[in-house]
């Protein structure tokens, strides 16, 4: 039979089940941040493809919408149509940041031979894929789980421990397994974090109250960018994407062999 003085000896500390909780959440906030920055890296490599293949064929669109405009409005002399030209005329003007959406294909010279082929049957070299490989995705996720900051009690190690994840998240945004690799060799034979030491009540409650904050954020991120154009096309596709950006490439050359069409005609009439 126990006596009252044994089961209060067994009881747990006060402060036991809330350790717990703050190291349960901890754990679910690493694995959240894990996979919003996993879809974010998606998310951005698929919108920095989007433009490399499509870039050309929509400025191409545009211009050709401009010159079929203008076409017009050279043959009616109508002021709604030549105000209509005007308007898309200055809607294929360069504005900022369109350079960056040119970047490798149109010098001072017009289009690069690259950007060129994508308007025709031309057999053209694929853009780099920058989507990372299942590897690169794999150790990505291991050292987010071993090296967070999140871990860290003391300020020198969490800096220690963010210093290197900034590269292990610059390696992973490039697909660079080999890297990754490298990292994960250069973790393991670095000194070992201390052990975590209990905290007081209060710290432990202000820890839960900074985690739900920063869950809270990232959840939003994580909205913006699942109701972002790019996640959505991502969704359409989610096993083939370069085949879904093929599939709307052939659309946009059937769309600019309808409008070189037309702009043919206009001419041929004037």
């Amino acid at each position: 039979m126990t006596t009252p003085e044994a089961d209060q000896s067994q009881a747990p500390r006060p402060e036991e089940r809330l350790e717990q909780a703050v190291r349960a959440a901890e754990q679910a906030l690493i694995e959240f941040e894990i996979a919003v920055e996993t879809y974010r890296v998606e998310v951005e490599n698929f919108s920095r493809l989007h433009e490399q293949r499509l870039g050309p064929l929509y400025l191409r669109i545009e211009e050709l919408d401009a010159e079929i405009a203008e076409a017009k409005a050279a043959r009616t002399q109508d002021p709604e149509d030549i105000r209509r030209a005007a308007e898309a005329r200055a809607h294929v003007l360069p504005i900022p940041g369109v350079e960056e959406l040119l970047h490798g294909w149109m010098d001072g010279d017009g289009l690069f031979p690259e950007a060129a082929a994508m308007l025709t049957d031309q057999a053209v070299r694929p853009p780099q894929r920058v989507r990372p490989s299942e590897e690169a995705r794999k150790l990505y996720r291991e050292l987010a789980r071993k090296a967070h900051p999140d871990l860290a009690q003391e300020d020198e190690e969490r800096k220690r421990r963010e210093e290197f994840l900034s590269r292990v998240n610059a390696a992973y945004a490039r697909g660079d397994a080999t890297l990754l690799r490298e990292l994960a060799a250069e973790w393991a034979a670095g000194p070992v974090p201390p052990e975590r030491r209990p905290s007081p009540a209060e710290e432990l409650y202000a820890r839960l109250e900074w985690l739900a904050q920063r869950k809270e954020l990232l959840t939003l991120i994580a909205r913006e960018l699942e109701e972002g154009a790019i996640a959505g096309m991502l969704r359409l596709a989610p096993d083939d994407p370069d085949g879904l950006l093929d599939e709307i490439a052939g659309r946009l050359r059937a769309d600019i062999a309808e409008r070189e069409t037309k702009l043919a005609d206009l001419l041929g009439q004037a």
